[in-house]
């Protein structure tokens, strides 16, 4: 996942606090930075944490996020001002997109347009990424002209007939893209159409959760004059999910993780800002939004989790949904795939009620919950796997 947004919204202090947050639970995990604009998030999983607990081995592997911290876009990008191609070449380089938008007034951190308006960026933002989809546009109907030309020995001063297919998903792409729309929020195309899509390259049709960075105080009431605002423009630009956050609260919360009785105190002391504005209930809760982050851009990433559980090793790989048994296995080790038997699959809930404290799956064998699936296998999210496998070494010649 990237971070889009205008300059000075809070991408770096997001992608740092994403950086450090959860780290605790894995210690011997190497959590450094791949680089100064990417970081691993770890995956907030309590299956995960229940399993390392239950058999405490000395190595323990999460699921983690990759978040990339994309430089700030001006207006203008898509023709190449500010760092303009470069930002959206990361951009493309990027599965989702967490588009960032500043909705807190600060004298110490100066906005690039002088003044916050979380609408104008909200448009400048989407305008640059559906502006340089229409230039890909553009080149993909050439592309695809000249690939008709080729095949059927058209002049290239006559006519050139489209495929249907292609026509429409084009057509559709393009009314979407000049009305300011995301292309993933379309739910009109058939598969068809879809097919042809994935070969254009567009921006837009990455899954995309709008993160708005509010203040503290703002964060705490859980609301300021620009969510609603906010709201009604996603809205009216395809839909998408919303998710309000304080840098300034995640990162005086992660200043204190050493601290566990500082950090509780701090939740208290929030607490009693909350009751002193007259506010109170469920809605109200004061807690981190960073677990939530992370779930969300894993979840419009169609990821899941299964796990692989010892005396030597607890470890959750990260596979697409719909994954079959094989390709899962694959993931661990290619030879797993070309080799594959079959997989022995307990199911996490079953575990947890059967093991009665036992780091083993004895309990869960006992009890007929200890499953074989073959290569046709798809797997679900949770599930605790060994694979069999026999790879035999290529006789000599």
């Amino acid at each position: 996942m990237g971070f889009v947004g205008l300059p000075n919204v809070g991408k770096s202090t997001l992608t740092n606090i994403l950086a450090g947050a959860n780290h605790a639970e894995a210690a011997n995990y190497p959590f450094c930075t791949i680089d100064p604009n990417k970081v691993k998030a770890i995956v907030p999983d309590q299956k995960f944490k229940y399993l390392a607990n239950t058999y405490k081995p000395p190595s323990v592997v999460p699921a983690v996020l990759t978040i990339v911290d994309i430089a700030g876009l001006i207006r203008g990008a898509s023709e190449g001002a500010g760092l303009g191609n470069a930002f959206l070449s990361h951009i493309a380089a990027v599965d989702g997109i967490f588009h960032l938008v500043r909705a807190f007034e600060s004298d110490e951190i100066v906005h690039v347009d002088d003044s916050v308006d979380a609408i104008r960026d909200l448009e400048t933002i989407q305008s640059e990424l559906c502006l340089k989809d229409k230039e890909t546009l553009e080149k993909v109907l050439e592309k695809e002209k000249d690939r008709i030309r080729k095949e059927k020995g058209i002049a290239r001063s006559a006519d050139v007939p489209l495929g249907e297919v292609f026509q429409s998903a084009y057509d559709k792409c393009v009314k979407l893209i000049e009305s300011n729309t995301p292309v993933q929020t379309c739910e009109d195309f058939t598969m068809g159409e879809v097919d042809e899509i994935r070969n254009f390259g567009l921006i837009t049709t990455k899954p995309q959760i709008y993160v708005v960075n509010m203040s503290k105080k703002s964060f705490l009431r859980k609301g300021n004059k620009w969510l609603p605002k906010i709201q009604e423009w996603v809205n009216s630009h395809g839909g998408g999910q919303i998710i309000p956050m304080s840098c300034e609260f995640e990162q005086e919360l992660l200043d204190l993780q050493d601290d566990k009785e500082g950090q509780k105190a701090y939740i208290e002391e929030c607490e009693e800002e909350v009751k002193k504005m007259g506010l109170s209930g469920p809605g109200f809760a004061v807690k981190s939004v960073v677990p939530r982050l992370i779930r969300s851009g894993r979840q419009s990433l169609c990821l899941q989790s299964f796990y692989t559980a010892g005396p030597k090793e607890v470890r959750a790989w990260t596979i697409m949904k719909g994954t079959a048994a094989p390709q899962a296995a694959g993931v661990i080790h290619t030879d797993f795939e070309r080799g594959f038997i079959k997989a022995e699959v307990a199911n996490f809930d079953d575990f947890k009620a059967l093991h009665k404290g036992e780091a083993s799956m004895a309990k869960v064998k006992e009890a007929g919950k200890y499953r074989q699936e073959g290569k046709t296998y798809i797997m679900q999210e949770g599930d605790i796997c060994v694979f069999m496998h026999n790879v035999t070494a290529s006789k000599k010649k």
